[in-house]
């Protein structure tokens, strides 16, 4: 068995007495934990006050917070989209639509990640704030290692471009220099504030050179004798090139351009030009790139990839996709404590430009508590062909294993799951069999959300999961003696079996009643009454009646006879069948033939044989068998005052 990366976190389960054996039961994302009676010897009975508390621990708490869903459902959104590109469409055209997809990943984080904040900022309870305010620095490191992919593997950004690239992704999230320099401005003079050195050495490190100078022109109102000094270093920032990607100038060119600027303010320095004024020179050496001066201001600086991206800019500012690994390497080493262990985060970002994909993915896994970003980033780098080459030992590869993981957690969610569908549809290889394991275990609380799964499961051919959903929510029903809608479910699960039971149902409770329920539905049965020949008899028994209620004596006369010739009918309804012909026997008008009611004759002997053959021992009461005996004898003289009158009417016709 392969070795974990790291030791699993511990997690406390309150109100458990130390050492007590604890018994668990896993679930599709969740494990339930109970305290038993064992010891380490073995059972101990029933004695001792044991916990009666059965301990939900889960895997994700995040899908339970209704901001961090709307992260879900929009990101959902996108994914589906994503699929819809076509493997047709050439790379070139691809890149900037994969581009704009994950910024529209982007997008949907940062938009949860301000909610978040509000809610923690206006929230009056501690430990709200302390769980709103950890999801928002989960939610910043997110979005930094996925804008940090961005620029590496998915814009793929050549050398001149990466630094501009890199500027933007370290300004974007080391932002809190606007928040200081609004606060600078605010005053009457702002050139007097503490932080307006911080404010202005900040904007350089920055590469923002424009608002740098518009900072500087305050102080230089108040120095007019330092005028010259501060003119020069104006004219050294705006002097500073910076590569254009789409102007006509080279690679080679910018560079020895900045190469000529370079010279030029290291040549100031030389020439201790701002040698009386401390903060201009401290400003002068962070042109000339100098990393003793840059690692002064760690405070400003903050994180090791800003002073990386700051070296960068004012050292190498051409530097190549391929070289970034060791500068990061180096200013991660020079920047951190000797001491102190990296972050993940740290070793998340160091990887990234190593350009070790598979590591990212890897490390972001373990120190991450949903799969949510792992799964979309590791989707949008394989359309992006970025991770054809690793496939995993156990058969899927790693696109796939890491959108099952995420949505069979979505699966645990009341309303969740049904997003989990579009996820496990586009896993190919084992999608269909984990929808399949997952569906069966969605709970069917209402109709209205049997519906909606079983949509899903016919859409798809999922016959057994159709069927065992059909005969769960037909059964409840007819627990429940809703027995429309108990034979509808059974209709739809195409179960003969249990669609004769309720059609038995249906007759016994009209025999009680003496009316059918659900007329709508045994009115409109169509084909579906071929399903079994309960059912048949059912649609057709009904019938019967609505052609009897609409005096179409003749056609009712003609389906009673047939119900019984054809022996469709059970045996039992057969005095049933025999009393409804009553009615049409005592007509004025003769209904049935001379023919037909030698054929009711038959029957009724028939019928009479098989009564009388219960024999004496049977479990039927005397009243009962005496009320039997009685309607056969008023249906035998009935059928024979029908059988004179048809062959009276019979032979005149033929006279």
């Amino acid at each position: 068995m392969e070795e974990v990366d790291v030791e699993p976190a511990t997690t406390n389960i309150p109100a458990v007495g130390a050492g007590k054996h604890l018994g668990f039961s896993w679930g599709p994302g969740d494990i339930l934990l109970y305290e038993t009676h064992y010891k380490d010897s073995g059972f101990s009975g029933a004695s001792g006050s044991g916990c009666t508390f059965i301990h939900e621990v889960r895997k994700d708490e995040d899908i339970y917070s209704p901001i961090l869903r709307k992260l879900f459902n929009e990101s959902h959104h996108i994914f589906v989209g994503l699929q819809t590109i076509g493997d047709d469409v050439p790379s070139k055209n691809k890149k900037p639509q994969f581009v704009s997809i994950s910024k529209n990943y982007r997008s949907v984080i940062r938009a949860c990640m301000e909610e978040l904040l509000q809610v923690a900022v206006s929230t009056k309870v501690a430990e709200v704030a302390m769980h709103h305010g950890n999801q928002v620095s989960i939610l910043l490191a997110i979005e930094l290692i996925w804008n940090l992919c961005e620029v590496l593997f998915i814009d793929a950004a050549p050398a001149g471009s990466l630094l501009l690239h890199l500027l933007d992704w370290v300004r974007l999230h080391k932002a809190d220099v606007d928040e200081k320099a609004k606060q600078v401005l605010q005053i009457e003079s702002p050139a007097e504030h503490r932080d307006y050195w911080d404010v202005v050495v900040s904007y350089v490190m920055q590469g923002r050179l424009e608002e740098a100078r518009q900072m500087l022109v305050k102080q230089a109102t108040l120095q007019p004798a330092a005028r010259s000094m501060y003119k020069l270093m104006d004219s050294l920032l705006s002097k500073m090139p910076f590569y254009n990607p789409g102007g006509t100038q080279t690679l080679t060119e910018f560079d020895v351009k900045w190469r000529h600027w370079h010279e030029e303010v290291d040549r100031c320095l030389q020439d201790n030009s701002f040698a009386s004024n401390k903060h201009l020179e401290i400003i002068c050496k962070i042109l000339v790139g100098d990393e003793d001066t840059l690692l002064e201001h760690k405070e400003l600086l903050s994180t090791w990839y800003h002073f990386l991206v700051t070296r960068l800019l004012f050292c190498h500012p051409t530097v190549k996709p391929i070289e970034l690994h060791y500068y990061a390497q180096s200013c991660m080493t020079m920047f951190l404590d000797s001491r102190s262990v990296p972050e993940p985060l740290d070793s998340i970002l160091l990887a990234a430009f190593e350009f070790d994909i598979h590591q990212v993915i890897k490390d972001c896994s373990i120190a991450l508590n949903n799969w949510w970003f792992v799964a979309h980033l590791t989707d949008l780098l394989d359309h992006c062909k970025l991770l054809q080459s690793h496939n995993l030992h156990f058969g899927s590869n790693l696109r796939e294993f890491l959108l099952l993981e995420y949505a069979s957690g979505l699966f645990t969610h009341h309303s969740l799951w049904q997003l989990a569908v579009d996820y496990f549809d586009h896993c190919p290889e084992f999608g269909r069999v984990y929808l399949e394991l997952q569906i069966e275990r969605v709970p069917l609380e209402t109709e209205h959300k049997a519906l909606k799964v079983l949509r899903i499961c016919e859409q798809r051919q999922m016959s057994e999961q159709v069927r065992s959903i059909c005969k769960i929510m037909a059964m409840r029903a007819l627990r429940n003696n809703r027995l429309g809608s108990a034979l509808s479910w059974s209709i739809r699960a195409k179960d003969a079996a249990f669609a004769t039971l309720i059609s038995e149902k249906f007759l016994q409770d009209y025999c009680i009643r003496g009316t059918f329920s659900d007329l709508d539905l045994i009115d409109n049965l169509g084909p579906a009454m071929l399903l079994s020949d309960r059912l048949t008899f059912l649609g057709k028994y009904r019938e019967f009646h609505r052609l009897y209620g609409e005096k179409h004596f003749g056609d009712a006369a003609k389906l009673l006879l047939s119900l019984m010739t054809a022996k469709i009918a059970p045996r039992s309804f057969w005095m049933t069948l025999m009393t409804d012909a009553l009615p049409l026997l005592e007509q004025k008008e003769v209904i049935f033939s001379a023919e037909q009611t030698h054929e009711l004759m038959f029957c009724l002997e028939e019928l009479t044989s098989s009564l009388n053959s219960t024999g004496p021992g049977s479990d039927r009461p005397m009243q009962g068998e005496d009320m039997e005996m009685t309607k056969v004898e008023l249906l035998r003289l009935a059928l024979a005052r029908n059988l004179a009158m048809a062959i009276v009417k019979e032979g005149t016709v033929e006279a």
